[in-house]
């Protein structure tokens, strides 16, 4: 990550990739304005400053990436992707602990464009089988799922789906391709908010999309012909931030790591829901597949009224509230996944909260929680 998409050579020595803001690009000749000869032909189809970062991303999804694409935000990246392999008359099978915004998609736009969305159990594994339709086009994953953390088996589901010819697709931005090879696993194309820890200072909005041989025609196709783009300085944030990613990576794995076993044992705490504690119902296939965590997890609370989840989270000092993650910041969100589910339910027994352990001192972030929870318990005893 510090090497990659870098070329001093090409930029008279300078360490970083230029940022270069440009719509027009002059050809030298009509023949090769028409021939389209040149690298580049215009602004929104890629310059130097894209280059560099798809360069370094197609280093990080591995060698079965075949390009990467860039959009300006995650959702764009999800959307972006479904759309370039799925028609109206298509079926399509989704995770039932998917993204909310990726869910809205689907039952407002797809719905719209005649695609049909069935969810299932994240769980399933190679029952999707089951599922699949005659006209089923593309399989979509997300793991770990989105505030409840179901772990995915991704091969099994990889395995099913190109035995009836459809498409792969995972959002695979809590692990990132540096903890998890979704490609290696099966997926046709991995998605990456690098709004999130791509960029990792919660300063840029920007999504990355990549494919394989098979399917990257097709995605590279649909990319231009949304005339989706990033501005030039969005796409030096996310670069700058690539260099560090491995040191941030791994920080939020061993701080979160610490942060959920210390919460685990807590009293106001029933359950902590992060794939890399052993007693976590996914542990066996994190173990398999992932290289490392991520500092987001979910924490599900003693029962208790919203007033007390409310005077947990309103005196925290260093925990924000805010939506979004992968900063250097921690934050704190209560949750209810139950609107949302329709192929499976969330019973969780108490208040949930999704956490995201920045780069802060973990000492302090456990005093500051402490803190929160008695403030909770408090409460709730009077409740």
């Amino acid at each position: 990550m510090v090497v990659a998409g870098r070329h001093p050579d090409e930029n008279f020595g300078f360490v970083n990739p230029p940022v270069v803001h440009g719509s027009t690009v002059l050809s030298p000749t009509m023949a090769d304005l028409l021939g389209h000869t040149g690298r580049y032909s215009y602004g929104r189809r890629g310059s130097p400053t894209m280059g560099a970062l798809e360069e370094a991303l197609v280093a990080l999804e591995g060698k079965e990436s075949a390009g990467v694409v860039l959009c300006p935000s995650g959702l764009a990246a999800v959307s972006t992707a479904l759309l370039s392999c799925l028609k109206a008359g298509d079926h399509l099978l989704m995770t039932d602990s998917v993204y909310g915004p990726t869910r809205n998609f689907c039952d407002g736009v797809l719905r719209r464009f005649g695609v049909e969305t069935t969810y299932y159990d994240p769980l399933l594994g190679a029952g999707i089988a089951q599922l699949l339709k005659p006209n089923t086009r593309a399989v979509f994953t997300e793991s770990p799922g989105s505030q409840s953390f179901e772990v995915q088996d991704l091969p099994a589901i990889a395995a099913v789906a190109h035995a009836h010819s459809a498409v792969v697709l995972t959002d695979n931005t809590w692990a990132t391709p540096l903890f998890y090879s979704a490609h290696e696993h099966g997926a046709d194309i991995t998605i990456q908010a690098a709004t999130k820890y791509l960029g990792g200072h919660s300063d840029v909005m920007s999504g990355s999309i990549s494919a394989n041989a098979a399917t990257w025609p097709a995605l590279k196709r649909t990319w231009g012909d949304l005339g989706v783009t990033v501005a030039p300085d969005d796409v030096f944030l996310v670069l700058r931030g690539l260099r560090t990613l491995p040191l941030r990576m791994a920080r939020h794995h061993q701080a979160g790591l610490e942060m959920a076993r210390w919460l685990a044992g807590h009293p106001e705490v029933q359950r902590v829901l992060h794939p890399a504690l052993p007693t976590d119902p996914g542990h066996a296939l994190f173990t398999r597949d992932y290289r490392g965590a991520s500092g987001l997890f979910s924490i599900v609370l003693k029962p208790g009224p919203d007033e007390a989840v409310a005077a947990l989270l309103d005196g925290l000092a260093l925990f924000g509230m805010g939506y979004s993650w992968g900063g250097f910041e921690s934050l704190a969100i209560p949750f209810d996944c139950a609107p949302l589910r329709t192929a499976t339910r969330w019973t969780p027994g108490g208040p949930a909260l999704r956490l995201h352990i920045g780069l802060e001192d973990v000492e302090d972030l456990k005093a500051d929680l402490n803190d929160g929870l008695e403030r909770f318990a408090a409460v709730r005893a009077k409740s």
